[in-house]
């Protein structure tokens, strides 16, 4: 599904701006990028700088002032709220900083919600075995860590087998020896399943583990490097 030029995700003139108060704060200046099938991509930058405005437009969750978001060479805004909602269901696999899960239902539970939603899912226990936790299927949120409980809900985003995954400061709730063990969870996904993977984050040190590294400042891109050399998330250290 990628385009003749071999990128999959593209970018162009993507800007986006709020309104607070009565001023017009601009989250996004005109930002273009392009990213290639099964890229890890670490999108770097401030609180304010436009990753997670970013993030919710690439995702379906917003759209643009203006400019085009296409995967596979098609406008994923091109068929109104109706097509965003197609896209958010069957391609893109969310991870955010806080687990969102619900607390009735057990890890195997809270997967399957999602797997009901595709036509081709993977098992929720194969989702769940996948980041390492296939002997805690039933236990409930309040009886995991918050590591493990933030694996579920990487097991319940690829679960689906999305071709896009969204990370939005997924370490930001955990201490400094489990967030390392999410990125390894992470960059296992993206190693195993070809999983195009936007890791966003303020931590700059969290950069090496990216084929890409894209900074963000102000709303419009600073820096856009590859690593000559990726780093395992476990020799990480911050």
């Amino acid at each position: 599904m990628s385009t003749s030029d071999g990128s999959i995700l593209r970018i162009e003139g993507v800007s986006k701006s709020y309104l607070m108060g009565e001023v017009t704060v601009s989250a996004l200046r005109a930002i273009s990028l392009e990213f290639g099938a099964g890229e890890m991509v670490v999108l770097l930058g401030a609180s304010g700088s436009g990753k997670s405005t970013l993030l919710n437009i690439v995702g379906g969750l917003d759209v643009p002032d203006a400019g085009t978001v296409s995967f596979g060479g098609r406008d994923i805004t091109a068929g109104g709220e109706a097509g965003l909602t197609l896209w958010r269901r069957r391609y893109v696999g969310f991870v955010f900083q806080f687990y969102n899960l619900i607390s009735s239902l057990s890890a195997l539970e809270n997967v399957q919600l999602v797997t009901e939603l595709v036509e081709a899912p993977m098992s929720a226990a194969e989702a769940l075995r996948l980041v390492g936790l296939g002997d805690r299927l039933n236990h409930f949120p309040s009886q995991l860590s918050g590591g493990e409980q933030q694996r579920v809900a990487i097991a319940r985003a690829v679960a689906k087998r999305p071709q896009l995954l969204l990370c939005d400061e997924p370490t930001g709730a955990l201490d400094y020896s489990t967030g390392k063990l999410v990125l390894e969870v992470i960059e296992r996904v993206n190693r195993e399943l070809g999983t195009m993977t936007l890791v966003i984050t303020h931590n700059a040190s969290i950069a090496g583990m990216g084929d890409r590294v894209v900074t963000l400042r102000s709303g419009e891109v600073l820096e856009d490097r590859r690593n000559s050399v990726k780093i395992s998330p476990s020799a990480l250290s911050w």
